[in-house]
Parts: structure tokens; sequence; C-alpha cells
């Protein structure tokens, strides 16, 4: 079965080029011109991914990503731009988006960077039918359903998210070095999925805070511990 791309661009030339590519590369392509249109799209149908400019008219590519991430936590995101700010890089990440791809680019480029998320995606997902339940100091942690529970409170996590508490959870009391958890969750540990896995570590406490004795501590020139 063919993926799905949601790619939103308001440039009609660039939009046609990378649409026709992208589908001479068997992807199914939908394109919106604007970030409205785009939503609305959005909400109608599935998707295995969102490639999304930043710059559009009606609603700009952040917003959009902002309401998308309200009703789907899960699809992943690529953002396309011709700014390279890095504070617009890292804005991108907070929203939870997957990668960020600066224009002018290649096709080959925007290939490379779909293949590798959507192949991140499909390989991660759990496929047991039993849902396993975890113990994380007060809180109750289901891998399976990507939802963090305590006192009646439920917290949905991304799966990027998901997959990063597990990873130390799993591990507590040792000490992980960055670049393994970068290899084990993203496959590689460049600079740009350091600072994704910065903001990742940065929600999860938020998301744990309610439980003091859960700590996620920065081992100094080294990784990350985990202790509950």
């Amino acid at each position: 079965m063919k993926k799905k791309i949601l790619y939103v661009e308001d440039d009609p030339n660039l939009a046609f080029a990378t649409k026709d590519n992208l589908e001479a590369y068997d992807y199914e392509v939908v394109h919106a011109e604007d970030g409205a249109e785009a939503l609305d799209v959005i909400n109608k149908e599935h998707f295995d991914i969102c490639v999304l400019d930043v710059m559009l008219p009606k609603m700009d590519g952040f917003t959009l990503a902002e309401n998308i991430r309200k009703s789907d936590k899960q699809v992943p995101i690529l953002f396309l731009t011709a700014r390279s700010l890095q504070e617009d890089k890292i804005k991108g990440l907070e929203l939870g988006a997957e990668d960020y791809v600066t224009k002018p680019f290649s096709i080959q480029e925007l290939m490379l960077r779909i293949g590798v998320i959507l192949r991140r995606n499909n390989s991660g997902k759990p496929v047991s039918a039993q849902p396993k339940i975890n113990t994380i100091g007060n809180y109750s942690f289901d891998f399976q359903k990507l939802t963090l529970s305590i006192n009646g409170s439920l917290q949905t996590l991304t799966f990027r998210e998901a997959e990063v508490l597990k990873y130390l959870s799993e591990r507590p009391d040792q000490v992980i070095r960055r670049d393994e958890l970068l290899k084990a969750i993203w496959g590689d540990d460049d600079y740009f999925m350091g600072r994704s896995l910065d903001v990742f570590i940065s929600r999860l406490r938020k998301y744990l805070s309610s439980d003091p004795v859960i700590r996620i501590d920065n081992v100094h020139g080294v990784g990350f511990r985990m202790t509950y």
C-alpha cells in the first residue's frame, strides 16, 4: 500500500515539481496550498507523514503543526523552510517535528529524510496484541497505548516520547550515554537529533513532575540517568 503524504506548500511551481517527484517514487500525495486548507484535509483523512512549509498563508506551518498535534500525536511532521534561524528549528522540535529541511533542497534529500522517518516509525511500532503497562514510581505507563497516568490524570505521549521513556525506565539508575540513546531511538547521533532528544527529555520531566521521587538527571558530558 502506498504511503500517504500531506504536502503543504503555497509556491505553485515548487509544489507541482515536488508533488510530481514524490508521486514518481510511488507515494500518494495530497497537496494543500495554505494552512487552513491543510487543517481541513487532515481532519478528514489519515496520513503517514505531513510535510509542511513554515511560511504559509492563512495559517503558518508552526500554527498548523500545533493544531495537528491537538488531534494526532503520532503522525510524523517534517518542516520545509527558507528560514535557517536556530530558534525556528528548536521551535519546530518543540512542536513535535521529526525533521527539518531548509530550502532550497534537492528532491533526493527530501526523499531520504521522508524515507528515514517512515522506516523509523514503521519499525518501532508495538505489535503485541497484549497490553503491557509498566509502573514508573506512582505513574502507570502504557507503551502500547502511548499513555502516562497518575491519580486519574492521563497524558498522551507521542511515539518518540514513549520510546525515550521506555528506554530510560527499563534501565533505572544506569547512566545512559547520549549517543547510545540517540542511536537506539533515532538511528543517528547528529546535532539535530541531539537537540530533539533534549526537547523530549524536558517534556518527560514535565510529564513526570507529579511524582517528586522520579528524576531524569543530566550526567555532564555523558548522558542521562533515570531514578525512581
